[in-house]
């Protein structure tokens, strides 16, 4: 097994998952070639037993990585947001890391992994030749822990990414139960950091409806991203994944400029017409047929009225509490 030294001077080897039970750090090797996918990087397992690594947390935390650029995109969900990333995986430009499963680690380690952040970071930001940047799109799951990443690395910048609420509410009634309970699951975790005062006792908020609880997640994640954009002003732009999908060469440069990738218009245009955009950023496969069988499977009026209905509901409650919803530009 490659000791601490090894495993901080080859990017081939990124940082995995934390084990605070036995105070390790797990890494996985991915050849630069085998980070682009739509697998995502947290769901990845080790080829052989010799892709696999451990290492106290001690020896994480005296590292000395050769680092560089590090810059993230944070998300709403459902957005397109995978789709950006892969669309960054430029070799020789930039290296695009679809969810590595670190960044979730890190946020369910809670207050012990902060010392862990940075370490981890570093790490992340090692490059492959003489690329400009490596481009991280953490879970949303870990939104909670943006401060803190863009407090540990003041060089990084970051893209919000998001959507409007009704494809936001369309999505999560596609994926049906599993979705319905991923969105229930969302607001309680949002609630539990970016929370509000709703008016609403345990009881009314158990009594709201699956797409009522996914809308209000919604809601606070967008009030959390102005809050973020305020805070830290031009380190962050707002990107609104239906602009991103309607001029996406043109979308591409403006996130190139943005972290300073030198892409050209030539290799945005290229990237932009390419087979990236044709299949499913997720699964793989044809992305048009796929969206078509999953609309078509959740389709129902009974969904499109509560969708509409939820829409109007988080509206007053955004006027409420003086929240703007008008998606912002780049």
């Amino acid at each position: 097994m490659p000791d601490a030294a090894s495993l901080a001077s080859d990017p081939d080897w990124l940082p995995h998952r934390i084990d605070m039970a036995s105070g390790r750090m797990g890494f996985l090797r991915l050849a630069r070639e085998q980070l682009d996918g739509p697998t995502f990087l947290a769901d990845r397992t080790p080829g052989s037993a010799d892709h696999e690594a451990s290492v106290p947390l001690g020896d994480v935390l005296g590292m000395a990585p050769a680092t560089g650029p590090l810059h993230f995109i944070f998300h709403t969900a459902f957005c397109r947001s995978t789709l950006l990333v892969r669309a960054l995986d430029l070799p020789g430009i930039s290296a695009g890391l679809s969810e590595p499963g670190i960044i979730g680690s890190l946020a369910g380690a809670g207050r012990q992994g902060a010392p862990l952040v940075k370490p981890v970071l570093d790490l992340l930001s090692r490059r492959h030749g003489d690329e400009r940047a490596v481009i991280v799109k953490p879970t949303n799951h870990a939104n909670m822990l943006i401060p803190a990443l863009l407090d540990a690395r003041p060089d990084a910048r970051g893209v919000l990414m998001t959507s409007a609420l009704d494809p936001f509410l369309l999505s999560v009634a596609k994926r049906g139960m599993m979705g319905r309970r991923w969105g229930r699951q969302l607001y309680f975790e949002l609630m539990g950091y970016a929370g509000v005062d709703l008016g609403m006792d345990g009881p009314e908020q158990f009594a709201m409806t699956d797409l009522q609880a996914a809308g209000l997640a919604w809601f606070l994640n967008r009030r959390y991203f102005s809050m973020l954009r305020d805070r830290y002003g031009e380190r962050l732009i707002w990107l609104d994944g239906d602009r991103f999908d309607a001029a996406r060469a043109a979308t591409l440069l403006t996130v190139s400029r943005h972290f300073a990738l030198d892409l050209t218009p030539e290799r945005a245009d290229a990237v932009a017409s390419g087979d990236l955009f044709s299949s499913h950023a997720k699964l793989g496969g044809d992305f048009d047929a796929r969206r078509k069988s999953e609309t078509e499977r959740a389709a129902s009026r009974v969904t499109e009225e509560e969708i509409a209905q939820v829409g109007e509901w988080i509206g007053l409650i955004a006027r409420q509490a003086g929240v703007d919803l008008t998606l912002g530009g780049n």
